[in-house]
């Protein structure tokens, strides 16, 4: 499972006219789910993103979490996350999870880390969304599951 974690002062993500999803100050979290991922791979990925130290503290060190500054997350499924881009010009992607295996996992991370008391919003899985955010810093972080990176 590989993520793409952005600080952001607000996001939200809408499919067609409608809002969706919505944060103020927090994360926005791109999650790709990779065929084989399960249970672990969510609770790996929810508690690296729940625990993460990015925001400043009183000196500018990245020290504060996201329930130390009150902070919420927005959570999107993101399927081209696991784009091969190696050979040729189309990305293959393959190595992706099923659909239903991929949402299932994907609501897990976000139900993960709802549970430990942060505010979560999430998009609609399989929609046309569009995503609008404010990258704080910039601040942007990659998360895989499998530790390829």
């Amino acid at each position: 499972m590989r993520a793409v974690v952005q600080r952001v002062t607000r996001a939200e993500v809408r499919a067609g006219a409608e809002v969706v999803g919505a944060v103020g100050r927090g994360y926005l979290a791109l999650v790709g789910v990779e065929s084989g991922d399960g249970e672990p791979d969510a609770e790996y990925i929810a508690d690296k993103i729940a625990g993460m130290r990015i925001f400043e503290d009183d000196q500018g060190k990245m020290n504060r979490s996201l329930t130390d500054v009150g902070g919420g997350v927005l959570v999107v499924s993101q399927l081209t996350l696991l784009g091969d881009c190696r050979k040729g010009r189309r990305p293959s992607f393959t190595a992706s999870a099923p659909p239903q295996t991929a949402e299932r996992l994907y609501l897990s991370v976000a139900r993960r880390i709802a549970d430990r008391g942060i505010p979560v919003a999430t998009g609609r899985f399989r929609a046309e969304m569009e995503i609008e955010l404010v990258n704080q810093g910039p601040v942007t972080l990659l998360l895989d599951s499998k530790k390829a990176f």
